[in-house]
């Protein structure tokens, strides 16, 4: 995986869960859900990016 994507990836991870504790914090229910959502883009990224590599190793 390149480093660019993977940072890219990270990313997306943390700012999802910043979204989601903000959207927690300040009682919005949609930015809560925006937050998840952007978490689990980033991790599913993350995932493809891992089997990309494993295939390319084998």
């Amino acid at each position: 995986m390149s480093i660019g994507k993977k940072t890219r990836n990270i990313g997306h991870i943390v700012e999802g869960k910043a979204k989601e504790t903000t959207g927690r914090a300040l009682g919005n229910k949609s930015m809560q859900r925006r937050g998840k959502a952007e978490q689990a883009l980033g991790k599913m990224r993350q995932a493809v990016e891992k089997g990309k590599d494993t295939f390319r190793q084998h």
